[in-house]
């Protein structure tokens, strides 16, 4: 995939990891001619939502129909398949100032249809390699951003508030992505959310082997963004939690 940086975001359910995302897509669509993809890895099309946008087709919704063909009995040749999902992928695509965002969806159907799954991982791989910065914004573990999406990332980037449960699932993530291979990384690291103050930070350095990126502070002007279905992509220049994510980013070396 060329030169193309790939960042995976995980962690459990409510910690603000959709919210970080869509910063980090802020920032990176903002400058330097580089070219950005979000791809909205969870079943809720979160990202999306918080990047304002409404998505009109998802790959699920292309793996459906494709599906239902093969149960219908409409045979392609390989060549047709493909062609077919390279067009529905391009398609779906949602493009904006200095992003694009593709949206995987829920799969309606649980069936295997490897086949199917296989080339669809295949095509936005080759997507993928055409941007410069691709950001993924995964369910809570990493087994779907591999079944779903792809197996090798250069970033797995954890993300938690400071509740031990969040701290537990980050740290079992880790410890399933390294062990069970089941996302292939270069580096792993914690961000924090809502954090109240240093003292829990040091706190939480005792209770993780994870190295913390940066933490982010209760921030009000984000929870109302949240809480009006805002797009985060509008938050000022100057929010201090704005200024902490770009931090994250310099250290990852991809701002």
């Amino acid at each position: 995939m060329g030169d193309t940086k790939i960042l995976a975001m995980c962690g459990k359910g409510g910690v603000g990891k959709t919210s970080i995302s869509a910063l980090m897509v802020k920032l990176l669509a903002g400058g330097n001619n580089r070219k950005i993809l979000a791809i909205d890895a969870d079943p809720a099309v979160g990202l999306a939502s918080a990047l304002g946008i409404n998505v009109r087709k998802t790959v699920n919704d292309i793996r459906n129909e494709l599906v239902s063909r093969i149960q219908k009995g409409e045979s392609q040749a390989r060549k047709e398949t493909l062609n077919f999902l390279d067009y529905e992928i391009f398609d779906a695509l949602e493009e904006r100032e200095g992003y694009a965002l593709l949206a995987i969806g829920r799969p309606e159907d649980e069936g295997c249809f490897c086949r199917v799954n296989n080339l669809l991982k295949d095509i936005i791989r080759d997507l993928a390699g055409r941007f410069d910065i691709v950001l993924i914004d995964g369910e809570a573990g990493v087994e779907q951003i591999n079944r779903r999406v792809m197996k090798t990332v250069d970033q797995l980037v954890l993300v938690s508030d400071t509740s031990a449960k969040g701290i537990s699932v980050a740290n079992t993530i880790a410890h399933v992505a390294a062990d069970n291979n089941a996302v292939e990384f270069r580096s792993i690291g914690l961000v924090l959310n809502r954090v109240k103050s240093e003292d829990e930070v040091n706190d939480i350095r005792g209770r993780t082997n994870l190295d913390i990126y940066g933490w982010i502070a209760e921030d009000d002007l984000i929870r109302d963004f949240d809480f009006r279905a805002k797009p985060l992509v509008k938050i000022p220049d100057n929010s201090p939690t704005l200024h902490v994510i770009s931090g994250v980013l310099e250290k990852m070396k991809v701002l």
